[in-house]
């Protein structure tokens, strides 16, 4: 575990520049920004900062004692409901992220696709969705794109230009990674119905890049920690450029209980429990909220005040609400001879050629369709997933156990979500987590559009796996609804009325002028399945312009 002791040590009582709540992908980049501009910097992290050397291939221990992703035994309980005339429950849904420096971008699986210019627009040009929030976003892919060349460059993608792909400023770093297995079969069904599957971009370094290894192809990569240092975490891309600087301070184990304001309305305490469990408060010109979609509206309500009786910055009503999960879809297929599809990154090949769907199908969607290994590609996760009936103990099953490992494949299709005014995280009543705060309660309930995305999709990755030659198929979609994800989304949407939206077009409260919001809740629109790289992009735009704004004095 590397130790907690930045370069720079401030005294809570004295007001910084900046406080930082969360170290994820958005959180690691505005510390990285702010501090290497010559702004003091506090990064409160609710999680332990972790090493490569703390990463390990135990399957016990991520997949089922989830250390990277706490939940109800670590004193994090959250409720689900699909409706709000439903009593939510525990046990029955989760929220999925990790609590630690560099937060989930530490364990994703590295997938990172860009918008397109049609994302930003969507609405006008497809028209709207009767009872959604469905709207355009206050910026464009135009504005957005040199930010996606510095999260590949910075961050450290590897990839190749692709034949439906948007247009860039600069090529990849890296070159994409050498195609899987399992991918090569991708590419055969792909071809067999007119398809096109190219390199998928992804987080992780095919070869050295900003001092960095390239991929060692463990296998252990999607759920887990990287124990070479190429996957392109903030842990490791900035935030040891952000201690370096001399100008931040990342204090670890600190829950934030809220942000306080002072008698102009401004945010100027963020109120914390230490790692001893003691509470604290830091002093601070300004505020950036990083903490992810559900714990950053969850934080704002939790700040209610007089002044702020419906939570800070909720004039508008909308925080919390919006929020979107991504849908996704899946066909695993068995074939004559080993996949081994559990080796290398989890996906080397995608098909974009239904990134949007024809209107004339009668729903809103579309996505991309990569290949991978069915459970993560571990021995615990097949073991633990039946992929296909048959025997449930004894010598046929582990028969059937290895093969099944070594011999499937699975093509997954990842797509929208509509944003829906009553899909939200709010603030469950009764429960509360080991501090005394209203535990996460999230209300969801899949758009029927959503799902019809979804079956579409089900049903391409079916016929993809007929044409590569699969002898034995099964198709998995969200038919009645999903009920947790790890794409927490437009909670605190971006937009240009105050009225409908949380923060304007730079990130910024509407209703408090030095705070921000700067994580997955500012997405008006859900991406096509994969939005850490948009995320990525929006806070390292958010904090050019923070930047700005604080060297002509307007924060």
């Amino acid at each position: 575990m590397a130790e907690n002791a930045a370069a720079k040590t401030y005294n809570t009582r004295d007001e910084v520049d900046f406080v930082i709540v969360g170290s994820g992908s958005a959180g690691g980049i505005m510390a990285k920004e702010l501090s290497t501009a010559g702004f003091s910097v506090v990064v409160l992290e609710q999680g332990p900062h972790l090493t490569a050397a703390d990463f390990r291939h135990d399957e016990w221990a991520i997949e089922h004692s989830n250390e990277l992703t706490w939940n109800t035994r670590q004193g994090h309980p959250q409720t689900f409901r699909r409706t709000e005339n439903d009593v939510a429950q525990t046990g029955v849904g989760g929220l999925g992220y990790a609590h630690n420096v560099g937060g989930s971008s530490v364990h994703y699986s590295g997938n990172f696709w860009r918008m397109r210019p049609l994302d930003f627009n969507e609405a006008s040009v497809r028209g709207g969705v009767p009872g959604t929030n469905f709207v355009d976003w206050p910026i464009s892919y135009e504005e957005l794109e040199p930010y996606y060349t510095k999260v590949d460059w910075e961050i450290g993608v590897s990839g190749q230009q692709g034949p439906w792909d948007p247009p860039r400023s600069r090529e990849y770093p890296c070159p994409p990674m050498p195609v899987k297995s399992s991918d090569v079969l991708l590419e055969r069904g792909a071809k067999a119905l007119g398809l096109t599957a190219y390199p998928a971009p992804v987080a992780i370094l095919s070869q050295p890049h900003n001092g960095r290894p390239g991929c060692i192809h463990c296998g252990f990569c999607n759920g887990y920690g990287c124990e070479a240092n190429a996957k392109s975490s903030t842990m490791v891309a900035m935030i040891p450029l952000a201690l370096a600087s001399g100008n931040c301070e990342l204090r670890t184990g600190c829950t934030v209980a809220r942000v306080n304001t002072n008698e102009a309305g401004r945010a100027n305490e963020v109120v914390y429990w230490d790692a001893n469990g003691v509470e604290q408060s830091q002093h601070a010109k300004a505020v950036v909220l990083c903490a992810n979609g559900a714990e950053t509206p969850r934080l704002l309500l939790l700040s209610e005040s007089a002044q702020h009786p419906n939570g800070l910055s909720n004039s508008s009503g909308m925080v919390g609400k919006n929020l979107m999960f991504n849908c996704h879809a899946s066909a695993v297929g068995l074939f004559e001879q080993p996949v081994n599809a559990w080796k290398s990154v989890p996906a080397t090949r995608v098909i974009h050629d239904y990134y949007a769907l024809d209107p004339a199908l009668g729903f809103y969607g579309g996505g991309g369709i990569d290949g991978r290994h069915p459970t993560r590609g571990t021995p615990m996760g097949s073991a633990m997933n039946a992929l296909f009936s048959g025997p449930t103990w004894g010598a046929d099953y582990k028969r059937n156990l290895a093969r099944n490992f070594s011999y499937t494949a699975a093509f997954s299709g990842h797509c929208t979500s509509l944003p829906l005014e009553t899909n939200n995280v709010s603030l469950d009543p009764e429960l509360k987590d080991k501090f005394g705060r209203p535990a996460l309660r999230t209300t969801y309930l899949d758009h029927p559009d959503d799902i019809a995305t979804a079956k579409f999709f089900m049903e391409r990755c079916l016929e993809l796996m007929d044409a590569a030659g699969a002898i034995q198929k099964v198709g998995t979609y969200p038919e009645n609804g999903q009920r947790g994800s790890v794409h927490l989304l437009g909670t605190c949407r971006m937009g240009n009325d105050p009225a409908t939206s949380v923060v304007d077009r730079f990130n910024r409260s509407h209703d408090v002028p030095n705070l921000f919001m700067v994580d997955g809740s500012s997405m008006v629109t859900s991406s096509r399945g994969q939005p850490t790289m948009t995320i990525m992009a929006l806070a390292f735009r958010a904090a050019d312009n923070i930047i700005g704004f604080a060297r002509r004095g307007e924060i």
